[in-house]
Order: C-alpha cells, then structure tokens, then sequence
C-alpha cells in the first residue's frame, strides 16, 4: 500500500499547479477520505475551496499539499497540534508556523533526553534482581531500612518526595512497605548509589516500575526509542511538506 510520504515525494512529476480537483481527487491523493477533506477544510487546515456556480467545491494543489502537511505533522506532533501548525501557514507571515515546529522539535529533543536517562538507569539496575516479590517480602520501616543498608529517616525522605510510598497497618496505623513498594525501594536505592538525583528518580520511576524484570524494562525503552525516532523522522517530513504549502501559498 502507497504511504503518504510516498504520494508526497510522489508530486515531483505532477504540476505545482494544478486545480479544478474534485473532493474525491483530493481525498484520493492525500489518502482521505472525502468526508476527512471535507472536515479539514471545515477546521481550517485546508484553504476554503473555491464554489462553483451550482456550489460544487474546487481544489487546487495546495489543498492535496496542506492535507499531506497534515498527515505527517500529526504522526509526529499530534493531531492537535498538526492543525494549528498547518492553519498558521495560511496565515501571512512564518513566524507563527516556525515557532510551533520548533517547538515540536524541542519536545521531541526532551524525551530523548529523559530516554537516554532511563536506559542509563536501567543499566544501573541491572545486577538488582527485581523479579518475583513474594508476600513474605512485606516489611516496615526498620526491616526495610536494615535490609538496605540505610537510615529510616532515608526512607520517610523517599516517603515524603513521592519516591516510594508504603500502606499502612490499620490496627497501628504504621508504615508497611509491600512487596512492590520493597521493589521499587530496591530500585531507587540502587539509582541513588548510581548517582542520580531524587528529581531525576522522580522522573524515571514511572518508566522502571511497571516492568517485572530488566529484560522487561529494556523492551520497554527499546519501543519507546523506536516511537521517538518514527514520530522524528514524521517531523521533518511534515516540515519540507509546510515548506511546499508555504511555497504554493506564496
């Protein structure tokens, strides 16, 4: 099946300027439906179509352009944010379209970022067997703090940051850590002595404690790098697809 970025790398042999193009034609090229262009159009991310005298809507090549500009920004920002990227480049000036893509490209460079943290994590943790908690691995407090090595007040300081949060017993309204909260105390003990930071942890905590074992976490992480770099490679397609709607628009 022909891609969308195919149909757009597609348009070299095809004229700039072609119009007098049918809903149908324009949903066929873009790889829409015609009810898809017809609400494009009515959320403003295709220019208004010129009506014919029996009020039959006519496009032209800008409106295949916008709605292939479209697609792609929203396989790497969003779809929200792909309409208002697309609307500003109708509008005069590029300061406003430029803004929103660097932007785009911003957030993207976060999350490589924190991935990499994560994967530098995961590596810290990797001798840390994480695997199968047994309900006799309950603890409180002391126990807790004996079996790692640490203060107790070490503990309430992860407590109270949010890191990891124990039950309490309701006969003695004590704290008792579970055997996932004994994990995820066993995780964070091995990134402190790795060096990281508690807002750093904090961070990282929700990627590394849904996994039951490393071989877990690292598949996560593997498909999380795979998803940055497919919605990356979507964002710099959809950038030289504005560029194209800006140079029609011109």
């Amino acid at each position: 099946m022909e891609t969308w970025l195919q149909r757009w790398r597609g348009f070299g042999v095809q004229s700039r300027k072609s119009s007098n193009l049918r809903t149908v034609d324009v949903a066929r090229r873009a790889g829409y439906s015609v009810q898809q262009i017809r609400n494009l159009e009515r959320d403003g991310v295709l220019p208004p179509a010129v009506r014919t005298a029996a009020g039959y809507r006519v496009y032209g090549e800008i409106h295949v352009r916008s709605a292939l500009a479209y697609r792609a920004l929203a396989a790497g920002a969003g779809p929200v944010e792909a309409k208002e990227m697309v609307r500003a480049v109708h509008l005069p000036g590029v300061e406003r379209v430029l803004a929103l893509l660097d932007a785009a490209h911003a957030r993207l460079d976060v999350e490589r970022t924190e991935l990499r943290e994560a994967e530098a994590a995961a590596r810290a943790i990797s001798a840390e067997p994480i695997a199968d908690v047994r309900a006799s691995d309950a603890m409180n407090v002391s126990e807790l703090a004996d079996a790692l090595g640490l203060r107790p007040s070490t503990l309430r300081h992860w407590h109270a940051e949010g890191l990891v949060v124990p039950d309490r017993a309701p006969a003695r309204a004590v704290r008792v850590y579970t055997p996932a909260q004994v994990r995820d105390a066993r995780i964070v003990h091995q990134l402190r002595k790795a060096g990281y930071r508690i807002p750093a942890i904090r961070a990282l905590m929700p990627e590394l404690r849904p996994a039951r074992r490393s071989e877990e976490v690292a598949a996560a992480l593997a498909a999380r790098a795979a998803a940055i770099a497919a919605r990356s490679r979507a964002l710099l397609d959809g950038g030289a697809a504005l560029s194209a709607v800006l140079a029609l628009a011109e």
